[in-house]
């Protein structure tokens, strides 16, 4: 199947039933049910809460492929896309793709490392504890259910699934982040083994297809070296490692769009394994895929009068849970003159004054869901929320 035409049928297998930012294990469940009759699904272990942690296995094919989601438990794009890259496979079985990916892969995906952390919406797990920083120490139980997994499993390639913030660019350009991925270090110098090389050749293939549908919009992830992250880590264990990272896409705060993206670059990195496809790339190409760059903020207000001075006011989203579902507060970030970032939504002002809704000057660290431009009303909040 040709991306066009993955594109093209993505929603007759979306699971519809997982949608927004807030993927808890109950909703994962409701997910999994749709599958049990198509998949093998085990319990490999539990959080810290006695919360079961879960494993997908199929295929019947020497290459053995581990990928897991949700590690931090407020990233949650990768793991809808799982779920619809299942019910893909399971609804496109004719496809001489599938049928080579289920032919030549055994695949085995944990969807929520971090179920304690998704009930929370927090990276941390319960204990406040980063498990990409628990790689070399495993104290807490999720890590350890994990590598345990990774051992027992043995995988070829492991896929570690990820999201990150909307203040990404693809490089030096007015243009976000919307996927970025890595090929993580496995020393503190960087090298260039063979083993980062596999996994640079298939991120390769993946740009390759991305540049198709959202040219200007993949990023490469930076490579400095910590063996306490999991993907260096397992990278160190001569096991090719991929960073996945689900980014902003224009106006899509509930990163269904980006969805749709990670699912397509999942089955072009596994269909690319399975043909061995991957290999016939250049580890040049990775390279040429630019660098993450911090330079976005979710909206600025530029050329605004603030305390009777001209400036730029840049607001981010602070992502909250409230009464079971994400709500984006708008949080002044910055306050200053020309303002050297991109801004998601950007609005002239043309020199009005701009002021809180009780009238007072705008200050940094305020939340801003409505402020005054030139005494009327404007919402700062993202474009789902009504």
């Amino acid at each position: 199947m040709t991306t066009e035409d993955f594109l093209k049928n993505y929603k007759r297998f979306k699971f519809d039933k997982l949608q927004g930012r807030y993927i808890d294990q109950p909703k994962l469940e409701t997910a999994l049910n749709d599958l049990k009759d198509h998949y093998t699904i085990t319990e490999l272990g539990r959080s810290f809460l006695n919360v079961p942690i879960t494993g997908i296995t199929f295929g019947t094919g020497k290459k053995k492929i581990l990928a897991w989601s949700q590690m931090h438990g407020n990233e949650s794009t990768t793991t809808k896309g799982v779920i619809d890259f299942l019910h893909f496979l399971k609804d496109y079985g004719d496809d001489e793709g599938v049928k080579k990916i289920l032919q030549e892969c055994t695949i085995l995906i944990l969807p929520m490392v971090n179920p304690d952390g998704a009930a929370r919406y927090t990276r941390e797990n319960v204990n406040k504890v980063d498990l990409n920083r628990d790689a070399k120490d495993i104290k807490e139980p999720e890590s350890k259910v994990l590598r345990k997994t990774f051992e027992g499993f043995k995988p070829h390639f492991c896929f570690n699934l990820h999201d990150q913030r909307t203040i990404f660019a693809a490089g030096d350009i007015n243009l976000p982040a919307t996927l970025s991925f890595l090929a993580p270090s496995m020393d503190e110098a960087r090298t260039v083994t063979e083993v980062r090389i596999k996994a640079m050749k298939i991120i390769a293939a993946m740009n390759i297809e991305l540049q198709k549908v959202i040219p200007g919009q993949v990023g490469r992830f930076d490579d400095s070296f910590n063996l306490n992250c999991t993907g260096d880590y397992f990278q160190a264990q001569h096991v090719p490692t991929i960073l996945f990272e689900c980014g902003h896409f224009q106006q899509d705060y509930l990163r269904e769009n980006t969805r749709k993206y990670f699912t397509l670059s999942l089955f072009t990195a596994v269909k690319a394994i399975a043909s061995g496809d991957f290999l016939q790339q250049k580890e040049d190409d990775y390279f040429e895929i630019p660098e993450n760059k911090k330079s976005f903020l979710d909206v600025i207000l530029r050329n605004a009068q603030v305390d009777g001075k001209k400036v730029d006011v840049g607001i981010q989203y602070s992502e909250k849970i409230k009464s079971g579902d994400i709500h984006f507060e708008p949080v002044v970030q910055v306050i200053k003159e020309d303002l050297d970032f991109f801004g998601h939504l950007e609005i002239n002002c043309e020199g009005k004054a701009v002021k809180k809704v009780d009238e007072t000057a705008l200050l940094e660290n305020d939340i801003v869901e409505v402020i005054l431009l030139n005494k009327e009303k404007l919402s700062i909040n993202p474009p789902h929320i009504k």
